[in-house]
């Protein structure tokens, strides 16, 4: 019985479409990352002299792990706003547009379930609740 509970909810629409959207956007991350790790950051700490190690600041001289990366950080932000350009793009942006459609009633919106489509979904889930074999009193 508990697994049939668990069953439905992770074959419920949602929850497999939240996994396949967690999953694409992890690998898109990764691929912006590459981008900016690959790409950005060496244009940014081409502009550096030769003997510079990138864009940035060594707090303590000949010590390494003191090494402020500056060029990092650009590169970190310009991966966040790129990231966030593509879902406000892709994702929010087309969202808003077709609920907006709705609102003015240019396009319509998934149909409401009819009175008598709710009212046999909760005597399904009654006769379920009071099933014989849950010991409850029979209907």
């Amino acid at each position: 019985m508990m697994f049939k509970g668990f069953k439905d909810f992770v074959l419920r629409g949602n929850v497999v479409d939240l996994a396949v959207a967690v999953v694409i956007g992890a690998a898109f991350a990764t691929i912006v990352t590459a981008f900016t790790d690959g790409i950005i950051q060496p244009l940014i700490n081409a502009i550096t002299p030769p003997e510079s190690p990138g864009l940035g600041v060594e707090v303590i001289g000949g010590k390494a792990s003191t090494y402020i990366d500056v060029a990092a950080v650009i590169s970190a932000a310009i991966n966040f706003l790129i990231v966030a350009a593509v879902v406000y793009f892709a994702i929010v942006l087309p969202l808003n547009t077709l609920k907006e459609r709705r609102r003015r009633g240019e396009e319509a919106g998934p149909a409401e379930p009819t009175e008598i489509e709710l009212l046999a979904e909760i005597r399904d889930l009654l006769r379920e609740q009071h099933s014989p074999d849950r010991g409850d009193v029979p209907r």
